[in-house]
């Protein structure tokens, strides 16, 4: 179950490997379909977190937001293909391919969709669906400058069916989640929405890259 939390996924993963900035190997150089990851907005210096925490207005949603501190259990994505089964578990991500980001501790998949975000009025990100399980509006594309998503790229993420950004610009809450940025789309691609792999639970690829089956996740 997706909802099992970060802790049972890193047990039953299987034929992975934990991975902070500047340590790794050559086979470990790429973020890979199926791992577990934080991505830190390199502007703003925050990473991508959600929680059960409804926006008080635009969707209604799970929101989504920047934290500061890089140990919270909340902040864990996991990397999956636009549907079950459209990437081989441990292939490394293609850039220009599309994925979907699955909120570890509650199962729901990063989306935007046409509301205003709360703070800056920009496009509202939300976590939705159930168990992973959500819509077409839960995709986005891996914009990077070469073949490949490598861990130490600062990448894009743009939202497949709006055409936004992931983005934050430093809007930042109060209660009940004080402290905590806003993350929105934006439809400029600028330094505001570039995000890097941080800490995680990286699948090792077991073929080179673009080799083998395609599994489901």
């Amino acid at each position: 179950m997706l909802r099992a939390g970060f802790g049972l996924l890193v047990l039953v993963l299987g034929l992975c490997c934990t991975w902070c900035p500047g340590q790794g190997s050559d086979e470990a150089e790429y973020v890979t379909c199926g791992s577990v990851l934080k991505l830190l907005n390199t502007r703003h210096n925050v990473r991508l977190h959600s929680h059960d925490v409804k926006y008080g207005s635009g969707s209604g949603q799970q929101s989504v937001t920047g934290v500061e501190t890089s140990d919270d259990a909340n902040s864990y994505w996991r990397i999956r293909g636009k549907r079950d089964g459209d990437c081989t578990r441990g292939e490394p991500i293609k850039c220009g391919h599309v994925i979907r980001l699955t909120h570890v501790n509650t199962g729901k998949n990063l989306h935007s969709h046409h509301f205003s975000s709360p703070l800056s009025n920009n496009q509202e990100v939300s976590a939705f669906g159930d168990d992973g399980e959500g819509d077409d509006l839960d995709t986005w594309i891996v914009q990077c400058g070469d073949a490949l998503w490598e861990r130490e790229d600062a990448v894009r993420f743009k939202h497949v069916g709006t055409n936004v950004y992931l983005t934050v610009t430093g809007e930042q809450y109060s209660h009940p989640i004080r402290g905590q940025k806003e993350v929105h789309g934006m439809i400029s691609a600028n330094s505001h929405n570039y995000w890097k792999a941080m800490e995680g639970v990286f699948i090792k690829p077991s073929l080179p890259p673009g080799a083998g089956r395609h599994d489901e996740l």
